[in-house]
């Protein structure tokens, strides 16, 4: 409520990290009549992969794919690539009512609470972090775009770990920005939840 009666633009961003697995397959498919349903899966189930995505209502923004869990350091360069990708470099570091604000909409994982990334914050004032309440993943979007991330890697069938990265990349293009968008149900439940926002102390 306090971003819509703010003079500035402001355009909402939401983050959020998934993991994927080699061992990970679809449960459900189809069998040859009088035989059974059977699956090949890898032997080995490998390195678990970590994408970061941020989108918007009109689609993917920025994704990159990580061999191993996100932390703070990963997070700080993934955020630099989004400022580089969203804010003109002639207006980096210019604030104003006619400038947007770029709301970071996310989930309250220990590291997006860093000091590191608060102070990250700080350094960028065209860049603002918002908490959701605790518990309560339906609110964000993005949970809809890694849902239809997942089945489009099922469809490219990857069978190593380089394999997957690429399928990893290649179905994030074929998400559409109809995945994306906010639901109407979650626009009015939103601003009737208590949001934490993180200030330095």
């Amino acid at each position: 409520m306090e971003l819509e009666a703010n003079q500035a633009p402001h355009d909402m961003i939401y983050i959020d990290e998934a993991g994927f697995n080699l061992a990970k397959r679809c449960r459900r498919g189809r069998n040859i009549i009088g035989k059974r349903a059977t699956v090949a899966v890898p032997g080995q189930r490998g390195a678990n992969i970590t994408m970061c995505a941020a989108i918007s209502n009109n689609g993917a923004l920025l994704h990159k794919c990580e061999i191993g869990p996100y932390n703070t350091d990963r997070l700080l360069l993934f955020l630099e690539d989004l400022h580089e990708r969203l804010v003109p470099e002639a207006e980096r570091g210019q604030v104003g009512d006619h400038l947007p604000i770029y709301v970071i909409t996310w989930d309250n994982v220990a590291f997006h609470h860093s000091r590191a990334v608060t102070a990250w914050f700080d350094a960028h004032p065209r860049m603002m972090s918002l908490f959701l309440a605790p518990y309560s993943p339906f609110l964000n979007p993005i949970e809809e775009f890694f849902s239809a991330w997942r089945w489009k890697v099922f469809d490219h069938r990857p069978h190593d770990r380089m394999s997957l990265l690429d399928a990893m990349d290649a179905a994030c293009q074929d998400i559409t920005a109809e995945h994306c968008q906010v639901d109407k149900a979650c626009q009015k439940i939103l601003p009737k939840v208590p949001c934490q926002r993180r200030y330095k102390v």
